[in-house]
């Protein structure tokens, strides 16, 4: 799949640190993930149901 096109984002929590962050891209399908500090490396690719699943569970705590 080419990302090179989309429009990738990160918390307004994150500020300007550029060594703990994820950032987010809306993919058709589904979202998808990187590690903010290798923007190049891999990306993960999680189904939007999945990825609601996910930020829900993680709320919780």
């Amino acid at each position: 799949m080419d990302l090179s096109a989309v429009q990738w984002r990160k918390s307004s929590h994150s500020g300007d640190n550029q060594g703990d962050c994820i950032e987010l891209a809306n993919v058709p399908g589904v979202v998808a993930i990187r590690d903010s500090k290798s923007p190049d490396g891999p990306v993960l690719l999680i189904e939007r149901h999945e990825f609601r699943r996910i930020t829900a569970t993680i709320k919780g705590y």
